[in-house]
């Protein structure tokens, strides 16, 4: 795990930000488009109600280091990938549709460069990236470099990956060719055969065009205002 604390350590994952939630919370998200963050659905929940959050009530801070940001943007709307119920008593029916998707309300522009979707991950044992924010290490990110897929669940992985409160919706990176590629987000931490693992819904393109659709459906378009434990953090 390695502390992302210079621009020259963070170079080319600018577009992973701290999500700021209602004031009183945050989870980690990644810019795939100019004005679109993924992250995690149970993030836009407020842990003890149960309500959602408004979407006016979270920010997104990319790549915040110390204090100071890349970009800052305020968020005009959000979905949750249908189907996602964050009252469901089985962890496992949460994970599997744990994807959200937010608009901000300006582009980020050519300060930060989006990520790509990646697709599926094939192979147990295959190698991914972690990038996030977490609680004791939420002024700057950090990277896993290297944690392994230790198996599939229907459609969630079971990853080897170091993750605490405040990882939730963190990117999952391949790194294949190179060039980071997102193919999961970080949804909770949890315990297999006394091994301290993360799960992470399998994300593909057809999960960030229902989620694209979702947007615009619920009134969200793209016009610009010019001028089980899961991890969301929580704290003052």
């Amino acid at each position: 795990m390695k502390s992302l604390q210079t621009g020259h350590d963070a170079r080319g994952l600018e577009a992973v930000g701290r999500l700021e939630i209602g004031g009183h919370g945050f989870c980690t998200g990644a810019l795939i488009a100019s004005n679109l963050v993924l992250t995690a659905a149970h993030c836009l929940f407020d842990q003890k109600t149960g309500k959602r959050v408004r979407a006016d009530q979270i920010v997104f801070r990319a790549g915040l280091r110390n204090g100071r940001a890349k970009a800052i943007g305020e968020v005009r709307g959000a979905v949750t990938f249908p189907g996602y119920n964050f009252r469901a008593k089985n962890p496992g029916d949460r994970v599997k549709n744990d994807f959200a998707l937010l608009r901000l309300r300006r582009p980020m522009g050519r300060v930060v460069e989006p990520f790509e979707i990646g697709g599926k991950l094939t192979r147990r044992n295959q190698s991914v990236a972690v990038v996030s924010y977490a609680k004791g290490r939420e002024n700057a990110p950090s990277l896993e470099r290297a944690c392994k897929i230790l198996g599939r669940q229907s459609t969630v992985y079971v990853l080897e990956c170091d993750v605490d409160f405040g990882s939730s919706g963190a990117p999952v990176f391949s790194m294949e060719g190179g060039r980071p590629r997102i193919v999961s987000v970080i949804s909770a931490k949890a315990e297999m055969d006394g091994q301290n693992v993360a799960l992470a819904p399998m994300l593909t393109q057809g999960v960030v065009d229902r989620l694209k659709r979702e947007l615009d459906r619920a009134g969200v378009d793209n016009r610009t205002v010019t001028g089980a434990k899961f991890l969301r953090a929580s704290g003052g």
